[in-house]
This record gives C-alpha cells, sequence and structure tokens, in this order.
C-alpha cells in the first residue's frame, strides 16, 4: 500500500478514486503543528532555533497517519503545491522521523497545479524530493512574525493600554488605513466650477461641450473659482458667434487584463461580487477542490495562491479553440497572448488562476454549484477566456468649437465602440476612479466651419474632494503595488485588524478605530523604520530570495533580529509624557478638529491627551481642581460600547411579521431585542445580540435578521434532518441534528445545503447516517463524541460498546443502544 496525504478530506477523497486501491489517502487537515504559544519558541541565540507542539486536533490525524503508515511502502506528500504546502510536509516528515516511522520507506513530494485525473496522475508519474528552499522561507518568515509578535506586542501593552498586538505586516497595514484617514480629516474643500454648452448642429443635431479656454486662455481646474466668475464666463459665450473649428478621429485599441492572480481575483470579487477576500479564498478553495461532474469530482480552477499571470501553452490552445467556434475567427487573435506581471516580487512558479477545462461553461455548471461558487466560477471563466480575445477597437473623436475671435474654446469628446472584442465578454471594474464621462457619448457628424447655434449654457458648481478611504479590493491591490506581504496572506492580515477592533468595515470602506489610529501613530514614533513600506517591501525581497536559495534563512533573520532587539530594549527609556506627546501632535486635528481645547466643565483649563488602564482619554490640565474626563471620539471595544450613554430602551421599528415594536434593551447578560411588551399568558419573542454586531448602529434590517434567527437553510438531502445556522454563545454555528460546528459570521446569512453538507464532512468525518429507526421514522447517526462514539437519534442517544465493529453498526444494533437523554 502506497500511502498519500493531502490537506483536506474532499481533496482526499477524489484523489482516492484517481489513483485507486493500491494507494490510501489520508487528511491532515492543515498544519499538524505550530511553534509553542509562549515566549522561548524561537531562540536567537541558538542559531534560531524553534520549539513545535502539536495542535489539538492535528493529534487524532497523525495518530490516523501513523497507524497508515506501519502497512505503507512509500509515502506521498501531495500537499498544496506553495511554501505552506511543503511547509506541510516537511513537519509531517519531522513528526514520523521523531516517531521512527519511516524505516525502509520512500518519501515523494508531488505537486500538481490543478485536481483532474490527468494532471493528478501525472504528478505522481513525476515525483520529486522536498524542496528545502522553500520550508526554508517558510521558517524565516513564521519564526520573524513570531520574534516580531513577542516582542513588539508587549511593548505596545505597557506603553499603550488599551492596544492588543503588533505585526510584521499587519501593523504596516494598518499604518495605510490610519493616514489615508488623517488625510482625509486634514482636507479642506475648494470650490469651483465649470460651463457646459449645449449645441444644435445645423441639421439640427443636439450635444453638449465644455468650456476650455475662455479669453485666450487655457481654463485650469481652479480659473473659475466662484459663481461670479462662472456668470461671468456664461456672458461671454452668449455673445460670441460659435463655430467648428477642427474635427480629430483616432482609432485606439483597448486590450483584455491579463487572468487572475490571487490579489487581482480578491480585488475583482470584491468589487463585483460584493465578497470579501477571507470569503474569496474560501470559495476558490472549495473551487479548486472540485465538485462531482457526470459522476466524477473535478477541480474547476487552478491553484488560487498565485502570482502568475502566465496559462500553459496547453490551456492556451484549448482556449482559442473554444473562442473561434464560440465567438467567431473575428475574436481570435492572431498568436496567442503572453502576459508577465507587474506586481513588486511576485514568484510566477504557478500559473494564473483559469478553469481546469474551459468547456466546462459556467451555465452547465448552474445545478452543481451554489450562489457565491457560481458566480465566483463564472468570474474566473469569463476573465481567463477574455485575456485571450482580441482587443476592442474604438473610434475616439475630439471636436473643438471656437468663437471669431479664437478667444474661446469648447470642447465635445465622444467614443463609439467599433469592435467589441474582449469586451462582448468582459469589462475590468475599477476602484476609486470615476469612468470617462465623454467615453459613449455619441457625437453628431459635423465639418469644419459649420455654424453652431448656442441652445443651454450650464455653470455647474463642484468641490474638490477628499481621498476616499480603502475598500478591500483598493487596499489589497496598494499593498500588492507596494511589495507588502503576500497575496495569500492579505485575507488573513484583513482579518486580524477587524478581530483587533483596529479597524471596521462600514459600507465597503475600512475606518480606523480609536485603537487602531492610537498604535499606528505610536509605531510610526517610535518604531518607525519597521511600519516604513519601503524596509517591509524589502524584507519581503530578502525572504523571497530564500526561496530561489540565494541566501540563508538564518543569516536573513540574524540581521533583523540584531537591530530590533536593541530598539525593543530602548524602549525601557521612552517614558508615557514623551509618547503622549508624540501622539497628541499627530492626531490633534482628530481630537480637536476646531481647534479649541478648553475644558468645558471649569473654562479655564486645557484638555489633554492621557492615558489610562482601558486606554486614551481626554482629561482637564487643572486637575484635582476639575476632574473632567472625556472617552476619545470613538469607542472601539464592546465593552466600552456597552458603558456607553444610549436612550434604551430603544423602539427600532415595526416588526414585520406581527407589526409590534422591535425594543433595543439591555439586560444583566448584555443587549437584546423584544417584540412587544411583556403580557401574561404570551410567549415573549426575544433575541440576543452577538458579538457580531454594534448595538449602537443596529438598523431596522438587521433586527429583524436576528428576529428571524435560527435560520433554516434546509433538510439534509440523506437524512431529512433539519438543517439550521444561528449565533450562539461561543459565536456562529451550524446546528445538524446532535452536532453543532463552528462556523463563520458570513455563512449564518448565506451557507446553503451544499456548503452546509461540505462543512459537516470536513468537520465531522466520522459522522455518518446509519439508517432510517422504523417506528420513529428518524435517521440514526452514528459520530464521534467527546465522550467516544455514539448513536443519535431525535431525542435518543447511546453509547457504542467499545468492542463493537465500528465499520458494521446496523439500524437494529443501533436501536438497542437508544436511550432518552439525560437531562443535564
Amino acid at each position: 500500500m502506497k500511502l498519500v496525504i493531502v490537506e483536506s478530506p474532499s481533496k482526499a477523497k477524489t484523489i482516492n478514486k484517481y489513483l485507486g486501491k493500491e494507494y490510501k489517502v489520508l487528511a491532515s487537515f492543515g498544519h499538524l503543528r505550530d511553534l509553542v504559544s509562549k515566549n522561548g519558541s524561537v531562540d536567537p541565540d541558538n542559531h534560531f532555533e524553534m520549539k513545535w507542539e502539536i495542535n489539538p486536533r492535528g493529534k487524532k490525524h497523525f495518530q490516523e497517519i501513523t497507524q497508515a503508515i506501519k502497512k505503507a511502502s512509500a509515502l506521498y506528500l501531495a500537499t498544496d503545491p506553495d511554501r505552506e504546502g511543503e511547509a506541510i510536509s516537511w513537519h509531517l516528515i519531522e513528526m514520523l522521523k521523531e516517531k521512527k516511522a519511516l524505516k525502509n520507506i520512500d518519501i515523494y513530494r508531488v505537486v500538481f497545479n490543478e485536481i483532474t485525473k490527468d494532471k493528478v496522475r501525472d504528478a505522481f508519474n513525476h515525483p520529486r524530493a522536498l524542496d528545502q528552499d522553500l520550508v526554508d522561507a517558510y521558517l524565516a518568515r513564521r519564526a520573524l512574525d513570531y520574534l516580531v509578535g513577542f516582542t513588539l506586542s508587549p511593548v505596545l501593552w505597557r506603553k499603550l493600554p488599551g492596544s492588543k498586538s503588533a505585526g510584521r505586516v499587519q501593523s504596516v497595514a494598518l499604518r495605510i488605513i490610519a493616514e489615508r484617514e488623517l488625510d482625509i480629516e486634514k482636507f479642506k474643500k475648494e470650490e469651483y466650477w465649470s460651463v457646459t454648452v449645449g449645441f444644435k448642429s445645423s441639421q439640427n443635431d443636439a450635444f453638449e461641450a465644455r468650456l476650455t479656454h475662455l479669453k485666450g486662455e487655457k481654463l485650469t481646474k481652479f480659473s473659475l473659482p466662484d459663481e461670479k466668475a462662472a456668470l461671468e464666463a456664461v456672458d461671454t459665450i452668449k455673445a460670441r458667434d460659435i463655430s467648428v473649428h477642427s474635427i480629430e478621429h483616432k482609432q485606439v485599441k483597448r486590450h483584455p487584463a491579463a487572468p487572475f492572480t490571487t490579489s487581482t481575483l480578491q480585488q475583482e470579487a470584491s468589487r463585483k461580487l460584493g465578497m470579501s477576500a477571507k470569503q474569496t479564498m474560501r470559495v476558490a478553495q472549495s473551487l479548486y477542490e472540485g465538485f462531482p461532474i457526470n459522476g466524477e469530482t473535478t477541480g474547476l480552477i487552478t491553484y488560487m495562491r498565485t502570482d502568475g499571470v502566465q496559462i500553459s501553452t496547453q490551456a492556451i490552445e484549448v482556449m482559442r479553440n473554444f473562442i473561434q467556434s464560440h465567438y467567431g475567427k473575428d475574436y481570435l487573435p492572431s498568436s496567442a497572448r503572453h502576459y508577465k506581471t507587474k506586481a513588486k516580487n511576485a514568484q510566477e512558479a504557478h500559473e494564473a488562476i483559469r478553469p481546469t477545462d474551459i468547456t466546462h461553461h459556467p451555465e452547465t455548471l448552474k445545478n452543481i454549484l451554489d450562489h457565491d461558487h457560481y458566480r465566483l466560477y463564472n468570474l474566473i471563466w469569463k476573465r481567463a477566456l477574455a485575456s485571450q480575445m482580441q482587443s476592442a477597437v474604438l473610434d475616439q473623436a475630439a471636436i473643438i468649437i471656437v468663437d471669431q475671435d479664437q478667444q474661446t474654446h469648447c470642447r465635445a469628446n465622444g467614443s463609439i465602440i467599433k469592435f467589441l472584442g474582449f469586451l462582448a465578454l468582459y469589462k475590468e471594474g475599477k476602484d476609486d476612479q470615476k469612468e470617462n464621462e465623454d467615453q459613449d457619448k455619441h457625437l453628431p457628424p459635423l465639418k469644419e466651419k459649420e455654424k453652431l447655434s448656442k441652445e443651454k449654457i450650464t455653470p455647474l458648481q463642484h468641490f474638490t474632494e477628499a481621498p476616499p478611504r480603502y475598500s478591500e479590493a483598493s487596499l489589497v491591490k496598494n499593498l500588492e503595488e507596494l511589495g507588502i506581504g503576500r497575496p495569500s496572506t492579505y485575507a488573513t492580515i484583513l482579518s486580524v485588524l477587524q478581530e483587533r477592533s483596529y479597524v471596521t468595515l462600514e459600507n465597503k470602506r475600512f475606518i480606523p478605530e480609536e485603537r487602531g489610529r492610537l498604535v499606528t501613530c505610536f509605531l510610526k514614533h517610535f518604531f518607525e523604520r519597521y511600519v516604513q513600506y519601503e524596509f517591509t517591501a524589502d524584507l519581503e525581497n530578502q525572504l523571497d530570495l530564500i526561496s530561489d536559495g540565494q541566501r540563508k534563512w538564518t543569516d536573513i533573520l540574524k540581521n533583523f533580529w540584531q537591530d530590533f532587539n536593541a530598539h525593543i530594549k530602548s524602549m525601557t527609556d521612552v517614558s508615557v509624557p514623551d509618547i503622549l506627546e508624540k501622539l497628541e501632535k499627530d492626531l490633534h486635528t482628530h481630537y480637536f478638529p476646531d481647534g479649541d481645547r478648553t475644558c468645558p466643565q471649569c473654562k479655564k483649563g486645557q484638555l489633554d491627551l492621557k492615558l489610562g488602564k482601558f486606554g486614551a482619554f481626554l482629561g482637564c490640565n487643572n486637575y484635582p481642581d476639575c476632574r473632567f474626563t472625556r472617552q476619545s471620539t470613538e469607542i472601539d471595544s464592546k465593552e466600552e460600547q456597552a458603558d456607553a450613554p444610549i436612550d434604551f430602551p430603544k423602539i427600532m421599528g415595526q416588526y414585520k411579521d406581527t407589526s409590534e415594536d422591535i425594543i433595543l434593551k439591555k439586560g444583566p447578560f448584555g443587549f437584546y431585542l423584544q417584540v412587544g411588551e411583556v403580557q401574561k399568558g404570551k410567549k415573549t419573542h426575544r433575541a440576543p445580540i452577538p458579538k457580531e454586531f454594534d448595538p449602537l448602529t443596529l438598523d431596522l434590517s438587521q433586527a429583524h435578521l436576528l428576529l428571524s434567527l435560527p435560520r433554516l437553510i434546509g433538510k439534509h438531502p440523506e437524512t431529512h434532518i433539519d438543517l439550521l445556522t444561528n449565533f450562539g454563545r461561543f459565536g456562529p454555528y451550524l446546528h445538524y441534528g446532535p452536532i453543532f460546528l463552528p462556523i463563520t459570521h458570513e455563512d449564518v446569512l448565506h451557507m446553503d445545503i451544499k456548503g452546509a453538507v461540505k462543512h459537516i464532512q470536513e468537520k465531522r468525518p466520522t459522522l455518518r447516517f446509519i439508517g432510517m429507526h422504523e417506528e420513529l421514522k428518524e435517521a440514526i447517526l452514528f459520530y464521534r463524541s467527546k465522550f467516544g462514539y455514539v448513536v443519535a437519534c431525535g431525542d435518543l442517544e447511546g453509547k457504542v460498546p467499545k468492542e463493537s465493529d465500528k465499520e458494521a453498526i446496523t439500524v437494529d444494533m443501533a436501536a438497542q443502544w437508544l436511550h432518552p437523554k439525560k437531562k443535564k
């Protein structure tokens, strides 16, 4: 028997079918071990030796692997084809070596970019050795992130109460968000005006043009600073005769975007589908691992963690044939398109993200994929195919209109799509960029020197706009352009910032919390080098050199640690007044937007920034004569929110089912919602407010959502047991019979039956359906609990005797063991 190790159980099932009975495929369920979660797990004085511990979930899976390898002649490590996948394989080998379980076992590493029968079998026919350079790159990043976290975070806790943690890339991403917010606060809007003129041609065709020159001078943005200047321009135009001076025509080509990388997929899924980076990667993982097509589970996309924009020659040929047969030869370029990435630190070891088979049209998979999987696959399929299509051709025209002295100029722009090309299939989204307003304007046929009549002259008032806050898409794009972090880690970074209450995501835009702004300001002043964009990007470059075998991982760590550790030690001399002075100077416009620092209570003192046990606050410097204090302008922790002033009980609106009031209340265990007032003999409908929701900003639609929980997804297709999602004491969960499984906040609202079944299979691989109870007409389930193996049916439960063959349990046997559940 040949033992194969992959990461996920669904991947294991698929690959086992491809390889046959000679192989046994087991899942590691991700990393089996990690650094010991305490200080000292990385020893800089001993060549950065690292102490590892097996995680609780990994113990069980490692035991299964050690039992299986006793009967194996060879071990095939088929974990994901990236640094993390290489690390998981390395950890497993090291753990098996410690158990002395690898004697007379041949070890092979196999990698494949897509989970299809041909690619998997080809990978097993061409195995390689473990890539130690990739492993070293993993060790360097893991050690580096650990050393930064475990040495910098305690400094934050001591010097800046209320802060939670710092990280090598996390803190730089936070700085980007916080500095954008500071730019927005400092921004002063300026007024400016423009003039639009409506014309009619000699053929009575109407169109518009904008004023570009006045009195012989070209207009800049602020040439018309107020209404008076704009009206004077209007009067000038009214008094002049106008004609066409020149007409410019040019044909331009618009080329398709490259196929998706991890980063661009996250950006486009955010723009077009409203998916978070975390959700995008989770859905893409499922598409990579596969869905049943014609009775065989097949991966639908190539590996989704990649910087590469190139596509294999074989895949390009299939795409070109598809384009010609479905769109015609006009849509097919004379030669294949080849792309090269422009992103910093790009590692182009893997192909771009593309469908494994372009003939799997999204519409043919609608009955197989759920809503999110279909939308993301459709996006990937269109982007990949469009990348090999012909360019779009546009006819652009510019008409210059002048008065008789050529002192006043107007300009009209327009374009016509002459040939759609790739635009027939796909158009790339944009971040924070207004589409060219003139792009789709149609201009009438005109001739030079043709007289035009003026219809309506419109002065328009404008104000300059502050830079926009970052969306997930624009932040990911900025991180990639700066060369900070790796695309595969962006989803985790953005999640951590929100979990630490450093930022919130409102209307799909990141807003820094008070805590996040203080941390950024502190790090910028006292650890400036380590949150510099250039320094972080350069460190990424050095780490990537390890993957290429050009640098030794311990040398890079040594160079970093020497200066960083010295800087940490120097922080003992930094006093609280020093810190407050820097924070207050940087955040002055944030705390005092109108510049007034006068104490509102005593009218004599000034408000100063102070640090307390739970973070920053404003206090009067006339203390102790004046004891006035005020929380910072934002309250960002749930504990602080609970103490914040709020008018409650608060009526949110009417409940849609009964037209009774929905009331927000606060009880001994926190905020909750109640429908109507309590009445004798009537059951009161209540719903607690989970930690994922902010009671201070809760709206009526969210209230209805919480009151509608638990949410019935539907019935399990095999057992017909209800599948429910809800929020509980320990977070969001999926309820299936006797089983409660943790899920994400998004899953509570959007998980469907297919997603629920897959989640149960992955989280409870021992769970199986025995059959239907003859009398109760309910499903009997077998699974492993923390107390051993059990069977359950409705309200009945029973332990499975230890001596029983767990693979041969029948309905009759299970029925004998079932008893009413003991009340706890």
